[in-house]
């Protein structure tokens, strides 16, 4: 292994030096600081135009101008914006912060909705759920991003926010949304026509009873999840995790994802004075998130047995998933001074953050989520078909090997199967995809970022080059160029952890 990361940091570095040097050439020879002065009617112009080349160095040879931008580099300064006399660091610093909570946040959920849609339309081969997961796949990959974005604005943002002013749904619109997300269950599900018709019911009931209760208790005013809430959603996310990694017959494993269920809600009560004695930091919550999941993998290995890691990774799961739960419960608390303060509309539809808006750790982050809701739809949309795609075609595939075919006639069950043989396999593809995916947003979803006025890495680019000033716009290659590098041996680390055939030192 330490061989491997040598060799490909080592040629990771010279591949960066040269791409850099090139960049820099292309750059310098595609953008003219002097274009707004050799076009201006200044009396003066002539003193101008010698006095920028002399600002810039632009009589020095480009070749040394690279190097003295190197050497700097090394030294870490990153150079100046001439237009703006703003440091390059503090821009790249803030437009790679708003761009890393876009993407984080898109890759995550489109990684997740992808995978699994795709997994469950490939096992539902050829049945009505893959023909429209098919359909859905295709119509979504054909949209362009930006047509997406701006329908998003139109009724995801505006007509949401007129919505709230009267937050009232019809009971016959409740009534046929939840008749559909039956419908998509026991599609999805499959089996008998028993059981289908049982799987529609009872997901048709649990819709209405929960836009029924969404309905009738306020929540569109007062959004909360509180204990109760919690209790119901924790016991169907442990009832799920358990069914699908350890089977609910592994009673060590259930009893684990109940027991973090129960701790959970019993913690709610002492967490909110926790949380109120949280003031700016992200580092506190994930910190806590980390205690969540080591808490739960401690509960499975207490449970013991001779399976007890799949226990604790059962605890450990359900344990991270009830944390964040609680954490987008307070940040709901915070729901009526926000709600109150941008004049009831609180969905935007541009820039990452509403100016002077004032208020605590959870107002803004309550913030930072309205702003990243219609971006992070849009990728999630465009990704997901991409990931549907592929996660469906890489599970076919391998549900038709050999070993699949053994594990079967060894008697092993088909969750088994599917899971711990077919499951794994499949994201071998997905492990090489993803992590350039993540380095392509890093670099900037461009479109987006216009579209929605988020000043991210993208429209730092794209800005620089218009106004060519080549310090930001090399800091943004250098960011690019590093990242890509990165993504590529993270992806050979990752493939080799999924696929044991797979030597790293061979």
């Amino acid at each position: 292994m330490l061989n491997f990361l040598f060799r490909r940091i080592a040629a990771g570095i010279a591949t960066l030096f040269v791409a850099l040097f090139l960049m820099y050439l292309l750059v310098d020879r595609a953008i003219d600081p002097l274009q707004d002065l050799i076009e201006s009617t200044a009396p003066n112009k002539q003193q101008l135009i010698d006095q920028r080349i002399a600002d810039l160095d632009l009589d020095v040879n480009v070749v040394v101008r690279f190097f003295q931008w190197f050497g700097n580099l090394l030294q870490g300064d990153l150079g100046v914006a001439w237009r703006s006399g703003r440091d390059v660091n503090s821009l790249l610093t803030h437009a790679i912060g708003s761009t890393l909570e876009l993407v984080s946040t898109a890759t995550l959920l489109a990684v997740i909705l992808g995978v699994t849609v795709g997994i469950v339309s490939a096992l539902r081969q050829y049945s009505a759920f893959d023909y429209i997961i098919i359909f859905l796949s295709f119509l979504l990959f054909s949209l362009p991003s930006f047509w997406v974005a701006v329908l998003l604005k139109q009724w995801a943002a505006i007509g949401f926010n007129d919505f709230l002013r009267d937050p009232v749904v019809a009971w016959p619109v409740i009534i046929g949304a939840s008749l559909l997300v039956g419908l998509l269950w026991s599609l999805a599900i499959g089996g008998s026509a028993v059981r289908r018709l049982q799987v529609f019911a009872i997901a048709a009931a649990a819709n209405v009873t929960l836009l029924a209760y969404v309905q009738l208790s306020g929540w569109w005013e007062r959004p909360h999840i509180g204990p109760v809430l919690l209790l119901v959603l924790g016991a169907g996310t442990a009832f799920a995790v358990v069914g699908v990694f350890a089977g609910l017959h592994n009673r060590r494993a259930l009893w684990t994802a109940l027991t973090v269920v129960v701790l959970g809600v019993v913690l709610y009560f002492p967490m909110q004075i926790v949380f109120d004695s949280i003031t700016e930091s992200h580092w506190v919550i994930l910190g806590l998130g980390v205690v969540a999941a080591a808490s739960g993998y401690v509960v499975g290995r207490l449970y013991g047995g001779a399976d007890w890691r799949l226990s604790a990774h059962v605890g450990a799961a359900v344990a991270v998933v009830m944390g964040a739960l609680v954490f987008v419960d307070q940040v709901m608390q915070v729901w009526g001074p926000y709600f109150k303060a941008l004049s009831g509309r609180p969905i935007p539809t541009f820039g990452d953050r509403t100016p002077n808006l004032g208020g605590n750790y959870w107002v803004q982050v309550l913030d930072s989520f309205t702003h990243l809701a219609l971006p992070t739809a849009t990728l999630v949309l465009i990704a997901f078909a991409s990931y549907t795609r592929y996660s469906r075609s890489s599970m076919l595939e391998v549900m038709n090997q050999d070993y699949i075919r053994t594990a079967r006639a060894k008697g092993l069950p088909e969750r088994l199967v599917i899971v711990r043989h077919g499951f794994r396999n499949a994201l071998i593809p997905l492990a090489t995809v993803v992590p350039i995916d993540v380095i392509t947003l890093i670099g900037g979803a461009i479109i987006t970022e216009a579209v929605f006025a988020r000043p991210g890495m993208g429209q730092l680019f794209v800005r620089s080059l218009e106004q060519a000033e080549i310090e930001p716009v090399m800091a943004y290659l250098l960011v690019t160029a590093t990242l890509a590098i990165l993504a590529n041996i993270i992806a050979d680390i990752v493939y080799a952890t999924i696929d044991p055939r797979i030597r790293l030192d061979a």
